[in-house]
């Protein structure tokens, strides 16, 4: 269909259609259903072609979003998947995970329903694939120069695929048996099903990037031999250490670090067999999980399709608007009320409350003491101030704890001390503008180097650091900066 510039003005908007609840908890496939090439034309052409498009500037990978919206929705697929493909390496994960930015900054979101830029660029991609316009296209020269990624998170994938479209030899090191990072082990499936993945990383392999799995640097592999056997060497190993919960009664059993828990659960879809001893399975149990964001949510998921009698998850921070505030004006990413589909599944939501004591009987959790908070005085900057409500104590019952409550940092023992790259304030690896650590030949980049963030950042990361790499090897590069 031909694009209208008037579109937003006679097609509403209409997003992705979502599987019955009662069908999809049954099952880790995916929640939602791919919209129709002709559907993905038609919501193209609510694009309005600003004069200004501040979707790009809501976008960390700078995505050309009116110019492949128009491509698409005229019919032209080929080149928006060029255009597409020139600013994200993974815009098949991105469209199917991203919390798009780029929506809250769409102008035609200023008075009414953004446009489903996000979709778009999901259609555009599976479309692509299905056509057979992905193909591995190698490099037609080699640099001569080798370069190490360690981590194959969005961030290490982006940068390796990257530096070997500009013809260096790119070995990617992953300490777990599969690459992928959090996008393969802390992404639940009914949210990002693996066959994606590995279908974009067998592009990668016939493009001449190579991938050894099943290797912790630092322990497997000595880290100083990176820089003897490595003209360079990124480090994108992502923020690992988790976010604790030191109160009383936090040594007794049931209680478990959100990560180790999707990861686990993601093995054994795998068809991974996991010890029963080790098996942290929410069936019949009532599950509580600590922290209100996106990672909590997946556990809440998670353990409805484990079978939970009943699943709980609370947050410190009070509930947040369902609109915009002055303090959250367009075109700024606003903080606001969402209800993702694990939420559509069943299970309470309750804010500003605080964990205070868990209880547990014979060592094994059974209740969670906390109490309601207060923010509704503010101090002298106007930040709001936390107060326990008086006589608001209360208990929980739960036979699980999940704690979501987010990362510190990257884990430093091992590859970063062996290495004596320096770290920042927050315990992230400290580099320079050109995404150098303080070791020269060493670069970082992703949630190791910025802390913990969302795989749309990392991916950029994960290219800027590229373009880095190749401008200092070889003097210059043709890679683009984002």
């Amino acid at each position: 269909m031909a694009h209208d510039i008037k579109g937003f003005l006679k097609v509403k908007k209409q997003a992705l259609s979502y599987r019955p609840v009662c069908e999809r908890v049954k099952d880790y496939a995916p929640v939602f259903t791919l919209k129709s090439d002709k559907l993905n034309q038609e919501q193209g052409v609510r694009c309005m072609d600003c004069g200004t498009p501040f979707c790009h500037w809501g976008c960390p990978a700078g995505n050309f979003i009116p110019e492949w919206n128009e491509l698409m929705a005229g019919g032209h697929w080929e080149r928006a998947i060029e255009l597409l493909e020139a600013t994200n390496n993974l815009p098949e994960i991105t469209g199917r995970i991203c919390p798009a930015l780029c929506e809250y900054a769409c102008v035609l979101g200023i008075n009414d329903d953004s446009v489903t830029i996000r979709e778009n660029e999901l259609g555009i991609i599976e479309h692509a694939f299905k056509k057979g316009f992905i193909k591995a296209i190698a490099p037609k020269e080699r640099t001569g120069k080798k370069i190490a990624v360690v981590g194959s998170g969005p961030a290490g994938l982006s940068c390796a695929a990257q530096l070997n479209k500009a013809g260096h030899t790119v070995t990617v090191f992953e300490k777990d048996a599969r690459p992928g990072g959090i996008l393969r082990y802390g992404i639940p499936d009914f949210k990002l099903e693996k066959s994606i993945l590995e279908r974009r990383i067998k592009v990668w392999q016939e493009e001449g990037v190579e991938f050894k799995t099943s290797v912790d640097v630092g322990k497997d592999m000595a880290a100083q031999s990176l820089l003897k056997d490595f003209d360079a060497v990124c480090l994108a190993g992502g923020s690992r250490s988790p976010r604790d919960l030191k109160i009383e009664g936090r040594d007794v059993k049931g209680i478990y670090f959100a990560m180790d828990y999707l990861t686990q659960s993601n093995r054994r879809i795998s068809g991974e067999k996991i010890p029963q001893d080790k098996l942290i399975n929410a069936t019949g149990k009532r599950v509580l999980v600590i922290g209100g964001g996106d990672t909590g949510a997946d556990c809440v998921g998670t353990a409805h399709r484990q079978g939970a009698s009943c699943v709980m998850q609370i947050e410190v921070l009070s509930r947040p608007p369902e609109c915009r505030t002055k303090e959250m004006g367009w075109p700024k990413y606003p903080i606001l009320f969402k209800t993702s589909s694990s939420h559509e599944e069943g299970g309470e939501r309750h804010w500003a409350v605080l964990t205070k004591k868990f209880i547990g009987e014979t060592g094994a959790v059974k209740k969670v003491s906390c109490v309601k908070l207060d923010f509704s005085e503010k101090d002298a900057k106007g930040c709001a101030i936390m107060k326990e409500v008086p006589g608001s104590q209360f208990e929980i019952e739960a036979d699980l704890v999940i704690l979501a409550i987010g990362f510190l940092h990257p884990e430093h023992q091992g590859l970063l001390t062996d290495l004596k790259v320096d770290f920042d304030g927050r315990g992230n690896v400290k580099t320079d503008t050109s995404y150098m650590t303080s070791v020269k030949n060493i670069f970082s980049a992703g949630d190791m180097r910025r802390g913990q963030s969302l795989v749309v950042w990392a991916i950029s990361e994960g290219r800027r650091a590229a373009y880095s790499i190749d401008k200092y090897l070889m003097g210059s590069s043709e890679l683009p900066l984002i």
